[in-house]
């Protein structure tokens, strides 16, 4: 807890003279209203001597401005920590974001997308609400405390000790709480975290699981989880009442003692009626503050969990960055000339006695060729492929494009120099246009912009979209699931297309497309790629005949390159899959 809360306290440093002036107004507030019982004092003893309209009225008069004075005192407290501390929310959600954005896609493979989402929203969420009130209200209560028995003891000091005796059992049971309620409310977000994932994972594949006949399963999944979020929520409030009836049980206990210790006392002359007044009055305006502070310790639990389930993923490690020191990329003059010089490759959770994915691959396709990768299913072309611009990293070897490193060029840089089409498409709930524009420099003028979309769209085969509601402007809804399979897989490869790369990566781009669409599209990009280097896995012969050269993939390795026609005579291997994979490859001319 103690390591969490420091972290935040150097987060906070911006804000921290805001902050300061918060609390001082707070605790001027505090004090401001436990002269009100002093006020009550004087008002008593006077009645009881001199009693006159006047007293009275100037009694009230006083009151009526104390309880203004702290009522602008309590507005300035929010002036001074709401607006910093919603920038402080701002900036930590924008650096979180910021953050995953970084991480390479082997710990977005480990974390659940509501697991981040949880973080990202309530939890910071939650870390504002303690930097705007908790820590004012914490150290404000604990003065008021303070300051108020200081008060009661000018009142009776036998009557101040017995009201501070109390507060020793309050700090025994704050200790207990913190340690329980710490660990239901690390697993209550940690649930919210997995329902997240599962809403978010069946709204996603509602089709399928309509398909399927599967959402009852669906349903019964999520309700396991709400159950065991249900049984730990009745948990942690059982703690928390517990807590509550203990807070609550000790002040009044303490105020019942003290007022048949006060009665005695002035029956015995130790104290007068205005000083007992006045210490009851000062002690119910403590009570409060005495048992927000097992509710504010409640919500610094919550909060420093909060806390350790931010930093998690903020201190996660990235193992793909820039190079400190960047090759220059000489983007007018680069040709997207690719070689992979023994290159090995292993996943960093697969198993320590498991041979690695890639062992020693050696590629190299020249400046303006097109070269099609081929291999059986599950073997790791897609792998390959994303270890270009470094989506995974090599783990030995080397990748260079146009004789530079990929290891040594800023990965902004590299993935200007790359584009890429996933075999999975995914679209952005965006415009047409802001998907295919997306690798597209958002400096150029609009009519330029626009020109490069309608190109991109044409060498996709994608005119439909002049056909759509908006044109380029209509809205493609969650996922683009307002389209076609056919359709999406045009756009994404618009998309990529639309970038204008040195070097164009296609991961089976035409596999949703029928047989004339396919047609089409190879046509039109057999123009495009004329003088783009492409790397374009294969898993149809169709695909093979955009070709200049095939390399097959097959144990980790190229086993062989060369074009269709000369892998057909020389490789057996090549026959095989190519036969299994498409019926008609036989009958594929070069």
């Amino acid at each position: 807890m103690k390591a969490a809360m420091a972290r935040l306290w150097r987060i906070i440093k911006p804000i921290r003279p805001r902050l300061y002036m918060g609390l001082v107004v707070t605790i001027a507030a505090s004090i401001v209203g436990l002269m009100i019982p002093q006020v009550l004092e004087f008002l008593v003893n006077s009645l009881n001597t001199s009693p006159t309209a006047t007293t009275v009225w100037i009694a009230g008069a006083v009151v009526i401005a104390l309880g203004l004075v702290e009522a602008v005192l309590l507005w300035l407290r929010r002036i001074f920590a709401v607006g910093p501390s919603t920038e402080t929310e701002r900036q930590m959600r924008v650096r979180f974001y910021t953050r995953i954005l970084d991480m390479p896609v082997a710990f977005h493979n480990d974390w659940g997308s509501g697991q981040l989402l949880s973080r990202s929203q309530q939890d910071v969420t939650q870390i504002r609400r303690w930097i705007a009130f908790g820590m004012i209200m914490t150290v404000s209560s604990a003065a008021t405390v303070l300051v108020g028995i200081f008060m009661m003891s000018r009142s009776s000091m036998l009557l101040a000790l017995i009201f501070l005796i109390i507060v020793l059992p309050i700090v025994v049971l704050t200790y207990r709480f913190q340690r329980d309620y710490s660990v239901l409310t690390r697993r209550s977000q940690d649930l919210n975290g997995e329902i997240s994932t599962t809403v978010e994972q069946s709204v996603q594949g509602i089709r399928v699981l309509k398909a399927f006949g599967r959402s009852e399963q669906a349903l019964s999944n999520f309700e396991t989880d709400a159950v065991a979020l249900r049984n730990n929520e009745i948990r942690k409030a059982t703690t928390l009442a517990r807590f509550d009836m203990f807070m609550l049980a000790l002040p009044e206990t303490m105020l019942g003692i003290c007022l048949l210790l006060g009665l005695l006392q002035v029956n015995a002359g130790a104290m007068n009626v205005g000083e007992l007044a006045s210490f009851f009055a000062t002690a119910t305006l403590v009570v409060g503050p005495t048992r927000m502070l097992g509710m504010l310790f409640g919500q610094a639990v919550q909060s420093t969990t909060a806390l350790e389930r931010y930093f998690e993923v903020m201190d996660t490690d990235n193992t793909i960055v820039s190079p400190k020191d960047p090759a220059a990329v000489d983007f007018e003059n680069a040709t997207g000339e690719l070689v992979m010089d023994d290159v090995h490759f292993r996943f960093h959770d697969a198993p320590e006695d498991s041979p690695d994915l890639f062992r020693g691959v050696n590629l190299h396709i020249r400046p303006g060729e097109t070269l099609a990768l081929v291999g059986v299913t599950g073997n790791g072309k897609s792998t390959l492929l994303q270890l270009v611009p470094r989506i995974f990293d090599i783990t030995g070897g080397r990748i260079t494009i146009d004789g530079v490193s990929v290891h040594d060029m800023d990965l902004d840089d590299l993935r200007r120099l790359t584009a890429f089409a996933f075999e999975d498409t995914t679209l952005f709930s965006f415009s047409v246009r802001e998907n295919v524009l997306l690798g597209v420099d958002p400096s150029l003028p609009d009519d330029v912009k626009e020109d490069i979309a309608w190109e991109a769209l044409h060498a996709a085969d994608a005119g439909f979209v002049a056909d759509l509601a908006q044109g380029l402007d209509t809205p493609i809804g969650e996922q683009g699931f307002s389209l076609s399979g056919g359709q999406r897989q045009r756009i994404a490869l618009a998309r990529a297309i639309a970038s204008r790369p040195a070097l164009l990566l296609l991961d089976d781009p035409l596999s949703a497309l029928d047989t004339k669409t396919e047609e089409r599209v190879i046509a039109q990009l057999r123009e495009v790629l004329d003088n783009t280097t492409t790397f374009i896995i294969a898993h149809r012969s169709s695909t093979v005949a955009l070709a200049d050269r095939v390399a097959l993939l097959d144990d980790g390795q190229i086993a062989a390159v060369g074009t269709h026609q000369e892998l057909l005579r020389t490789s057996a291997r090549y026959r095989y899959i190519m036969a299994s994979q498409t019926e008609d490859a036989w009958e594929v001319q070069s």
